[in-house]
């Protein structure tokens, strides 16, 4: 799993690379403990994503939650179908903004 983290003016964005799994995902939130701490606007990319495991499910959850309660907001970057199927069928999908390019997750911290 890869994992970068890039900040522009007020938005941070992660790129994550690989597969989402219960072995990977406590190492990506533990990457991404201390560089999420105030962060209010966040674009997680994962469009080069190819596998989203339970584990990988509650990291989204958690992330989520986590700038949720500071009043900030997260967006989901290049969600393949197939992901997209699972979040929909386990109720993710609608905790979360989706969003095909880079232009139109900046346009959803506007709105």
């Amino acid at each position: 799993m890869n994992v970068t983290t890039l900040s522009e003016l007020s938005v941070t964005r992660v790129e994550l690379e690989g597969s989402i799994d219960g072995k990977t995902a406590p190492q990506i939130r533990e990457e991404l403990s201390a560089a999420l701490q105030q962060v209010q606007k966040l674009i997680l990319d994962v469009s080069r994503v190819d596998y989203l495991s339970s584990a990988g499910l509650r990291l989204l959850l958690l992330l989520y939650r986590e700038i949720t309660a500071r009043n900030g907001k997260l967006v989901l970057l290049g969600v393949s179908p197939e992901i997209r199927t699972v979040m929909s069928h386990t109720g993710f999908l609608s905790f979360f903004t989706i969003a095909d390019s880079q232009e139109e997750a900046l346009h959803a911290f506007a709105a």
